[in-house]
């Protein structure tokens, strides 16, 4: 007779774990140490049933059973094989920042938890979550500035792609509506991030495009924009360390940017 609201909150928790694993891979700038820290957080959860606390919503209870796992390893982006360049990049430029804003701030901007959703998350006050968020993303703002690629066929999306990268500090190398364009864009002027939709103009792929401007120039890191991020956020292969849903708010993309910019490489994706 209790069977039915199990198997609704697990339904639930299964929703969501796309969500986390977007999350987690934020986190830590790795697909590899992010799907890990989700999958523990799976497996917690099931060897102890009071980390998915009922009372809360599933999306609540993922993510805080994910933080209860997070702070007990000490919240570390260490080196692992084949992350280990990645590894050494982000703690350079995470040492300065206060323990837990960063958290804070990727749950408040990417996926959209309130205050007081927070603090239940991180186990803090409405208040403090509230500081926390507001002082990452102050040290946030001094992150690295550098030469950004936008890939968009949309003109409008583009030119405001193009805005608020140039209001951080950036400068944008060009839009490029195309796989071809993509290419011979970044042959022009390496870029040292790119930004790109999925989806592009000619109906080619922003994934394609991605991979083989970094087959050719090497590592950089790569933010993907899409109206379907759960498509690309299955752990089943190689996907994007760095996704922003559509449609997104300019606090979205200045978080991911600044993100991107901490992590000095990206996995190459396949399509």
């Amino acid at each position: 007779m209790n069977s039915a609201p199990s198997e609704s909150f697990a339904d639930g928790i299964a929703r969501e774990l796309p969500y986390l694993r977007r999350y987690s891979r934020a986190l830590t700038g790795s697909q590899k140490s992010g799907d890990a820290y989700a999958a523990a957080t799976l497996e917690a959860m099931l060897d102890d049933p009071e980390l998915g606390d009922r009372s809360r919503s599933p999306r609540v209870a993922l993510f805080a059973a994910f933080h209860a796992i997070w702070t007990s390893s000490g919240a570390p982006v260490e080196a692992t094989e084949g992350d280990s360049f990645l590894a050494a990049q982000a703690n350079r430029h995470m040492s300065p920042l206060t323990p837990g804003t960063r958290e804070a701030l990727l749950l408040y901007t990417i996926e959209q938890f309130s205050y007081a959703q927070i603090g239940e998350i991180t186990n803090c006050t409405e208040e403090e979550a509230e500081e926390m968020v507001a002082t990452a993303q102050e040290e946030m703002a001094k992150s690295i500035s550098g030469k950004v690629m936008v890939i968009e066929d949309e003109a409008i999306i583009a030119m405001d792609l193009e805005t608020v990268v140039g209001q951080m500090g950036h400068r944008v190398t060009g839009v490029a509506r195309t796989h071809k364009g993509a290419v011979q864009l970044a042959q022009q002027e390496r870029p040292d991030m790119i930004l790109a939709d999925i989806q592009l103009a000619d109906n080619s792929s922003g994934i394609d495009a991605v991979n083989d401007i970094l087959g050719e120039f090497g590592e950089m890191p790569v933010i993907f924009i899409t109206a379907f991020p759960e498509r690309l956020l299955t752990g089943e292969k190689p996907e994007p360390v760095f996704l922003i849903t559509k449609p997104y708010t300019e606090e979205q993309v200045r978080l991911a940017v600044s993100q991107a910019m901490f992590f000095a490489s990206t996995v190459t994706l396949v399509a």
